[in-house]
């Protein structure tokens, strides 16, 4: 949204007056658009999370190859491209970068289906990262560009609805779906050829996102709007807003230049990353690996692990995310500028509680109780976390430096995550029954991590923000 003209300025034509109800229209309907993507994204990341048991059985691996395919293979591509699409999302036509991304990462899904060895399953994981590393800056830099501060939280956080809605998505469906075709043998598709039942999974998830690429096209570019209406404004004598001059005057910054201001901000931008990545380590742990410690500790069916962990992740981990959207924005109002970096560190204490106790609890019904407030937590620190990025970076360095941050959040916590909990059963304690000791220490350590930096970073970060909003 544009800001209001200075009080020298003419007022407002009846002809332009309305102006601000159809941009806040397009705001939301790009931030859908967005949520939607993400959702699509999810549910080809974490499918693979209610595969583990038949990839297993099928192709020989271990659970720490298995561990790789979620983390290392997914996100060391996902993230490293992340710093070069960073600087296109600064230049380019996002939302052209956001449909041939969503169009990568589907078509990838469901080459994943084809593979006939772990290798292969490898290499299409990757592909599957690469496509998804378009989506995150393009998000952040779109919907940034178009809300106010005081709006940024609950834009952001319903974006992030889609990461929720995606897993649990992604959790149900797969249940229900992995409930008939997990038999060992194979099978035969016209074109395809032999492939053992599970893998038609990845074609019923992958082929849908070929539509949503379709419909990010719809989305209009802010900068092209912004330097439209700084036209406009030429033409007919008025001053353009900050964000029409920034659209039209400030140029992309470097590479270099965004190292240098993330060196001189290094305590806001290090905190922010390092501190939401030990706290999304925590969660990537737990969404892959709690339908196998369901299974595994309490005896339940990959369907039953399965339907209630969709269930959970879809219905109450928006509740949650929203909440720390409200939670992010009520701080705002109340002139607290660390308010993102609050509801992080509120996420991660209240998950050293209840994360850290539903592995060793004895009953699975318990479990299921502690589970809620779980995955309220989870959600709760997501749309502030991207808040805080974009509040933490110039406007002509968001793509880059959403980018730099997703990169260390990403190969901090998709890496570490669940390959952390499998190297503890495989290494540690040997014993596959020892999975639910592995999350909790996982756990314990991780959130830890998460609330030391976040408050170390908090005076740095209202710092870096002063700085930028006396420099506009």
């Amino acid at each position: 949204m544009t800001a209001p003209p200075p009080p020298s300025a003419p007022p407002a034509s009846p002809a332009t007056a309305p102006a601000a109800a159809p941009r806040l229209t397009r705001a939301w309907y790009a931030v859908a658009v967005l949520t939607l993507a993400n959702v699509s994204g999810f549910v080809d990341r974490q499918i693979l999370s209610l595969l583990v048991e038949p990839i297993k059985r099928d192709l020989h691996v271990t659970d720490t190859q298995v561990s790789l395919l979620a983390g290392l293979g997914f996100v060391l591509f996902y993230s490293v491209l992340g710093l070069p699409i960073g600087r296109w999302v600064d230049r380019g036509m996002r939302p052209r970068i956001v449909a041939l991304g969503v169009a990568v990462w589907s078509l990838m899904t469901a080459a994943t289906g084809l593979a006939r060895t772990f290798g292969q399953l490898f290499v299409a994981r990757v592909g599957v990262g690469v496509g998804e590393a378009t989506l995150g800056p393009a998000a952040v830099s779109i919907i940034a560009d178009q809300f106010p501060r005081r709006q940024l939280g609950t834009a952001m956080s319903t974006y992030m609805v889609g990461t929720f809605a995606g897993s649990g998505v992604a959790y149900a469906l797969g249940a229900y779906v992995v409930g008939r075709v997990d038999a060992p043998g194979l099978i035969t598709l016209p074109f395809v050829g032999a492939m053992h039942p599970w893998q038609t999974v990845f074609f019923w998830v992958g082929l849908p996102g070929l539509l949503i690429a379709l419909l990010a096209l719809t989305i209009r570019e802010p900068r092209a709007e912004a330097a439209a209406q700084a036209a406009a404004h030429a033409a007919a004598g008025r001053p353009a807003s900050s964000a029409e001059t920034r659209a039209t005057a400030e140029p992309v910054a470097t590479f270099g230049e965004v190292m240098r201001y993330v060196r001189a901000n290094v305590r806001t931008v290090g905190a922010i990353s390092f501190g939401f990545a030990a706290s999304a380590s925590v969660n990537y742990a737990i969404g892959f690996w709690l339908a196998t410690f369901l299974i595994r500790t309490h005896g339940w069916t990959v369907q039953q692990a399965g339907t209630l962990q969709g269930v959970l992740t879809f219905t109450i981990g928006p509740i949650g995310v929203m909440l720390g959207g409200r939670l992010n924005d009520a701080w705002a109002r109340q002139g607290h500028i660390d308010a993102p970096l609050r509801v992080g560190l509120l996420g991660a204490l209240a998950m050293l509680l209840f994360a850290g106790l539903y592995p060793v609890v004895p009953s699975a019904t318990l479990v299921a109780v502690l589970l809620v407030p779980v995955n309220v937590f989870a959600a709760m620190p997501w749309g502030a976390a991207n808040a805080a990025i974009a509040e933490a970076m110039p406007p002509h360095m968001r793509g880059q430096g959403s980018a730099i941050y997703q990169l260390v959040v990403n190969l901090v916590s998709g890496a570490l995550g669940p390959t952390a909990v499998a190297l503890l059963t495989d290494r540690v304690f040997g014993d596959p029954q020892a999975l639910r000791w592995s999350l909790a220490m996982a756990t314990i350590a991780g959130m830890s991590m998460a609330a030391v930096l976040l408050a170390w970073g908090r005076p740095a970060f209202v710092k870096t923000v002063n700085q930028l909003r006396s420099a506009e």
